[in-house]
C-alpha cells in the first residue's frame, strides 16, 4: 500500500502526465494533431510543474525520483515513435531510435551508479534536452495539420530547426553523462 507521503501532489501530476502521454499516443495514429498537441504540451508542463512543486514544499520521494523520469521517458519516447510513423511529421525513425538509445543509456548508467553508491543527478544538458525533445515534439504536431506543399515556409523552418536541435541535444547530453558515468567508474575502482 501506497503511504501519504508518496501520493502527493507531485506523483499525482506525474500519474497524471502518464494518463495524457496515452492519450497522444491514441490521437496521433487518429490524426487529431491539434488536440494531440495541446494535449502534449499540458503533459509537458507537468514535468516542469510537479518538480517545482516538489522541491518547493518537501515532496521529493523515492518513489517520485524513478516514477517522473520514467514517464518523462514514456512522454518522449512515445511521441517520437509516433511521429516518426507519420508521414511528413519531420521525425524520422532513427530520430526516434537515437532518442531511446540515449535514455536507455543513461537510465542504464544512473542504475548502476546509484546502486554502488554514486550520485548520478540530473545535468542541466538533460533538462534543456527534455525541453528540445518537447518543443519538437510540438513542432511536429502542429506541422502536421499542414502537410506540403500547403505547410507554410515558417512552420517548415521552425520544424526542421526544433527536430535538429532535439537530435543534436540528446546526443550532447548522453555525451555527457558517458562521461560523467566514466568519471564516477574511474574514481571508484
Amino acid at each position: 500500500m501506497l503511504s501519504r507521503k508518496t501520493v502527493n501532489v507531485p506523483n499525482v501530476l506525474t500519474t497524471a502526465r502518464l494518463l495524457l502521454a496515452v492519450a497522444v499516443f491514441v490521437l496521433i495514429p487518429l490524426h487529431c494533431f491539434w488536440s494531440a498537441f495541446v494535449i502534449f504540451v499540458v503533459a509537458a508542463a507537468t514535468d516542469w510543474v510537479d518538480g517545482y512543486w516538489a522541491r518547493r514544499y518537501g515532496q521529493v520521494t523515492q518513489v517520485g525520483r524513478i516514477y517522473d523520469p520514467f514517464v518523462d521517458k514514456i512522454l518522449v519516447c512515445g511521441a517520437f515513435i509516433f511521429l516518426a510513423a507519420e508521414q511528413h511529421s519531420g521525425i524520422f525513425a532513427w530520430m526516434a531510435v537515437v532518442v531511446v538509445a540515449r535514455e536507455m543509456l543513461v537510465t542504464g548508467l544512473r542504475g548502476f551508479i546509484e546502486q554502488h553508491g554514486g550520485d548520478f543527478s540530473a545535468k542541466m544538458s538533460g533538462k534543456l534536452k527534455m525541453v528540445f525533445q518537447c518543443i519538437a515534439g510540438g513542432a511536429s504536431l502542429v506541422a502536421l495539420n499542414y502537410l506540403p506543399p500547403d505547410r507554410p515556409l515558417w512552420i517548415a523552418v521552425t520544424l526542421i530547426a526544433t527536430v535538429w536541435l532535439a537530435v543534436l541535444s540528446t546526443v550532447y547530453s548522453g555525451v555527457v553523462y558517458v562521461i560523467a558515468a566514466a568519471k564516477v567508474i574511474r574514481i571508484e575502482a
